[in-house]
């Protein structure tokens, strides 16, 4: 039947009869395989194509397959990753990060050691820095991310990368969620971070500063993976005249 499939595509490009002999299939074959009525598979792979296309279009033609999967899950649609990954053909594309470190700087220890798994809210706090393009220069984005329920929590926006973009952002995540003492914060050891300022204000609301280790992003995974997203759904494809 692929056989059938693929003369039929080519159709326009070659003669029937060149294709079939190429193929080894007969042009009677063919021909019946044409006047069949398409098979229930057939028709729900039409069908399913119809909404993994529209899904696309609505991420403005940013997910992949594996994000595309588990929107139409949501949507109360029960398909294999696998048959969406053949329907689709989509490919997610990666971006990269930057970080700026202090060397000879002592660092705080990884509390956490990858496992981002919260049991309540203001449990566990991610935070991370993104650079944002804009026509008058970087604009430098702090979020911080509550790792229960995944929503960024607190967020500042600075021309530089002074100290006071990540400590805006904490208070704001602070003044939201007002979380109780040992709450664990983590990052990863940029110099922002590390900073004596922001140090204090964890301390003096009894914040557990946490830092992943240097060079690896999977240590800081849930917040990269929003940077990522953000990168990939609105960054590439905006172009912003102004900080």
């Amino acid at each position: 039947m692929r056989y059938f499939r693929f003369i039929a595509a080519e159709t326009a490009n070659y003669p029937i009869s060149l294709l079939c002999r190429t193929l080894g299939v007969s042009r009677s074959g063919f021909h019946a395989w044409q006047r069949r009525p398409p098979s229930d598979r057939d028709l729900a792979d039409a069908w399913l194509v119809d909404r993994i296309r529209q899904i696309h279009r609505e991420s403005r033609e940013t997910y992949g397959a594996r994000r595309v999967h588990r929107a139409l899950r949501y949507r109360g649609v029960r398909v294999g990753r696998k048959r969406v990954e053949r329907l689709s053909g989509l490919v997610p594309k990666r971006c990269r990060r930057t970080t700026i470190r202090v060397p000879g700087v002592r660092v705080a220890d990884d509390l956490v050691d990858r496992q981002f798994a919260a049991t309540r809210p203001n449990q566990l706090w991610c935070a991370d820095i993104k650079y944002v393009r804009t026509w008058q220069g970087w604009l430098y984005l702090a979020a911080v991310m509550d790792c229960y329920s995944r929503r960024i929590v607190g967020w500042s926006m600075r021309p530089d990368l002074e100290a006071e973009l990540v400590v805006d952002a904490l208070e704001m995540a602070i003044a939201r969620r007002r979380p109780q003492s040992g709450l664990v914060h983590h990052s990863d050891q940029g110099s922002q971070y590390v900073s004596l300022r922001f140090g204090e204000r964890c301390r003096e609301v009894g914040i557990h500063q946490s830092m992943g280790s240097k060079g690896d992003c999977f240590d800081n995974a849930v917040a990269e993976s929003f940077c990522a997203t953000l990168e990939k759904d609105l960054l590439r494809r905006t172009s912003f005249a102004a900080r």
